[in-house]
């Protein structure tokens, strides 16, 4: 059985890293999201393509900054939203914290 995976950025050093350990969770047959709760750079090319992947295999990228979904695509959550979606979760991880 699939297991339902969320990881969570608050360090924007560690948010590309993360993306990419989020997709390699979705090609061993996982739901991998991610929640990025800090403000980032636009993607590059690479990373963009990473984003989209997630999102090919049934996982989505959330951000609760606008910046981040206005400049990256991601898709927009409030904090409370994100709160509910986190119970629904098997395995929370929160990558790169200080």
């Amino acid at each position: 059985m699939s297991k339902k995976v969320c990881f969570i950025y608050q360090n924007e050093d560690y948010v590309l890293d993360g993306m990419r350990s989020a997709l390699g969770l979705a090609v061993e047959n996982m739901y991998a999201y991610a929640a990025v709760t800090t403000e980032i750079a636009e993607l590059d090319e690479y990373n963009k393509e990473n984003l989209e992947w997630i999102r090919d295999m049934e996982g989505e990228v959330f951000s609760n900054i606008q910046a981040n979904c206005d400049k990256n695509d991601m898709t927009p959550i409030t904090l409370e939203e994100l709160g509910k979606q986190i119970r629904e979760m098997d395995i929370v991880v929160p990558y790169g914290t200080y």
